[in-house]
């Protein structure tokens, strides 16, 4: 039987960092985030549905989704962001369940960036048995939002007022990893939850 460990935190927390370093112990990863994108691939449902929902607009000229298109008309309208979610989550939640069905290894990670918003609504990840949540200040995810997105402090300031607060998300969480450390010191915990899950088998 194996372990299931919802991982999730704020936008730039390093949440793609702990997970990779749960890899590389030995977890498996199924990342939500991942999977949003192949659910909306050319010839996929969830593509199909998009367009009904959205006009054919959001797509590129060689018929893959506009992420950022998309991403601009839900930024702006809170309830057409809260159909794309009704549209995606169940589609993405079916799909990191098949995947978690043919894990084999005693602990996997399932990478749930959203985590505290889908609670929120209702769209609970309920059988998940443990909840990571990685923490980190708001002013570190504005510098690094800055850094990597290319955006000013405003618009960065907006990627977060848009999800879940840093509050909310503790809230949830069974367990805490700061991430304001070096990677190194990052790993090291990621080394002490992972010892520590695997006693909880």
């Amino acid at each position: 039987m194996t372990y299931i460990v919802a991982l999730t935190g704020g936008i730039a927390s390093g949440k793609t960092a702990v997970s990779n370093t749960f890899s590389d112990l030995g977890a498996a990863v199924v990342d939500t985030d991942l999977i949003s994108r192949e659910v909306v691939l050319p010839g996929n449902a969830g593509l199909a549905v998009l367009m009904e929902a959205f006009g054919t607009h959001i797509l590129q000229s060689n018929g893959q989704l506009d992420r950022r298109r998309l991403r601009d008309i839900v930024f702006a309208d809170k309830n057409k962001r809260e159909l794309l979610e009704s549209i995606l989550h169940p589609l993405i939640r079916t799909e990191s369940i098949r995947q978690l069905q043919q894990v084999d290894t005693p602990l996997a990670i399932l990478v749930i960036p959203l985590l505290a918003e889908s609670l929120d609504s209702g769209n609970a990840y309920q059988w998940v048995d443990r909840v990571l949540v990685v923490d980190v200040d708001e002013a570190t995810q504005i510098r690094r939002l800055i850094a990597r997105d290319q955006i000013n402090k405003a618009q960065a300031q907006a990627m977060l007022d848009n999800q879940a607060s840093r509050a909310q998300r503790l809230a949830i969480a069974d367990d805490v990893i700061v991430n304001d450390w070096d990677l190194v010191a990052l790993k090291a915990g990621v080394g002490v939850l992972y010892s520590k899950y695997l006693g909880m088998v």
